[in-house]
């Protein structure tokens, strides 16, 4: 069965998803509502909310649930802290993914700066797009 046949499947309550969330609070950004949910994951990605089965149960008692944040563009080195460093401070704010411009260190270290920078991002817990 491929894997969109699967979540379909898993959205529709057939099947058990790998990991339910229960009793969090999931923030809609669209509607600036916040419901009490369970939320259903299988393979890393949400198949549905409400009620559902799964292999795995984690009580929230209450947390928040929201969705990353992207940040489209921005410029690492004027932070004045390694992309690690930077890392950490951003992703417990609600950043997961940053576009980055390595024009500074691209300046000064040329082609090195740049693998330098793709390097430092590797095992990071923030999605860096070069």
């Amino acid at each position: 069965m491929d894997d969109l046949t699967q979540r379909i499947r898993l959205a529709s309550g057939r099947g058990k998803a790998d990991l339910l969330l229960r009793n969090g609070r999931v923030i809609d950004v669209f509607s600036c509502q916040i419901e009490r949910k369970d939320v259903a994951i299988w393979q890393g990605l949400i198949v549905g909310f409400g009620d559902y089965s799964a292999r795995k149960v984690i009580d929230l008692e209450g947390a928040f649930l929201g969705p990353g944040l992207i940040d489209g563009h921005v410029h690492v080195e004027s932070s004045l802290v390694t992309l690690p460093h930077f890392a950490r401070s951003v992703v417990v704010r609600g950043t997961t993914t940053v576009v980055i411009d390595p024009h500074e260190i691209a300046n000064v270290l040329g082609k090195d700066g740049i693998r330098l920078m793709a390097e430092s991002a590797a095992g990071l817990p923030l999605n860096v797009f070069l």
